[in-house]
């Protein structure tokens, strides 16, 4: 079990791209060992699998790669944490259940593998209230950590820092940080000047990504749940790609101008006017082009039939939801979309971005 090669992934704060930057050096890691699995130690948002709580981060791993067995699945998100949780753990304190609870998990997944990834939750405070922050955990379980900083100058070196200094108060090693979502236009300069900046601190840079659009963009799929909506028609486009939001306060002839690629278009479903000329562009440019990712029927109006089983026929997915296109628009915008299990276009991009943009090689050389 001593020579299992251990790493930690952490992140500077939330949306840096942590889970992003996790899938794609899994995918790399197990190019370079015979045998690996995967660990988030501590969850926050998790689904119910067989009776237990799985992070939603270790389901997505575990629908991704095929060497994670469903058995496996408790001991890949050994603590995650429900409603009501802290403020109940503050009351009455058992850090000693929590750690004990982890070591069962590390101890169940280790001795068949060769390497393991651990997906913090997080920056590296994060967890502190219950006393399972992730320097704490990293620390207890042996492993060298790396951090997730967004593309930056100033801002990503000062939180690099502070990181830091978390991880080194419990005598954890920071192996280095990669820097991700560096706009396209600044990616030389940001790749000189924060290599530059950070070795002055003794801190290596392991890799800067840049920003890749497709990633930042929801699926069908992806609105579906964050609405809550019910999915009516044409499941087989619910992997679309959304780039643009349309709603349907506008006539049918204002709306042919701002139709673009992968647009969603928020309408009651007694707009039928709009619906028809949505419809009609998306035929006349081709489904290939997919102008409409899809349709969202609000303030609980459903189309007539007759509309539904047009756009079934033609794989436009709908989706139907009682809320006001308001309402919805104000979810959509204020939404952080993570990647899904079945966002296979956009693993496959993460995975090919670490590849080529990270020293994974360095990585391994230093576990």
């Amino acid at each position: 079990m001593s020579d299992i090669k251990k790493l930690f992934v952490a992140a500077t704060r939330q949306n840096d791209g942590k889970t992003m930057t996790s899938l794609g050096l899994f995918s790399a890691m197990q190019k370079r060992f015979k045998s690996c699995t995967y660990m988030k130690p501590v969850g926050q948002q998790y689904v119910h699998v067989n009776n237990h709580r799985i992070d939603k981060d270790a389901v997505l791993f575990y629908n991704t790669f095929d060497c994670l067995k469903e058995d496996m699945l408790p001991h890949m998100s050994p603590i995650a944490v429900p409603h009501g949780f802290t403020e109940n753990y503050i009351e009455n304190p058992n850090p000693d259940e929590l750690r004990a609870r982890l070591d069962r998990a590390n101890s169940a997944l280790l001795p068949t593998h060769d390497f393991v990834l651990y997906e913090g939750t997080g920056h590296a405070g994060v967890g502190s209230v219950f006393d399972m922050c992730n320097a704490d955990v990293a620390k207890q379980l042996g492993s060298k950590v790396i951090l997730v900083s967004i593309g930056g100058i100033g801002k990503s070196i000062d939180e690099i820092m502070l990181n830091r200094s978390v991880f080194a108060s419990k005598g954890v090693d920071l192996l280095g940080v990669i820097i991700n979502k560096v706009l396209p236009e600044k990616y030389e300069k940001i790749d000189k000047v924060v290599r530059k900046g950070l070795e002055r601190q003794g801190i290596p840079v392991l890799g800067v990504i840049p920003l890749n659009k497709d990633l930042t963009y929801p699926t069908v799929a992806g609105v579906a749940d964050t609405l809550g909506a019910d999915v009516i028609a044409s499941k087989t486009g619910l992997c679309n790609s959304v780039e643009k939001f349309m709603t349907g306060d506008k006539t049918p002839l204002h709306a042919l101008d701002k139709l673009t690629d992968h647009t969603l278009v928020i309408v009651p479903g007694d707009r039928e006017g709009l619906i028809f000329t949505a419809f009609c562009e998306n035929t006349i440019r081709g489904t290939d082009h997919h102008q409409v990712s899809g349709f969202v029927f609000t303030d609980g109006i459903r189309p007539h039939e007759r509309i539904v089983e047009l756009l079934r026929h033609h794989d436009i997915p709908m989706l139907f939801t009682s809320d006001e296109s308001f309402v919805v628009m104000s979810k959509l915008n204020t939404r952080v979309f993570k990647i899904r299990s079945e966002d296979a276009g956009k693993i496959a991009i993460a995975e090919k971005l670490v590849e080529d943009y990270v020293d994974v090689d360095g990585i391994v050389a230093q576990l």
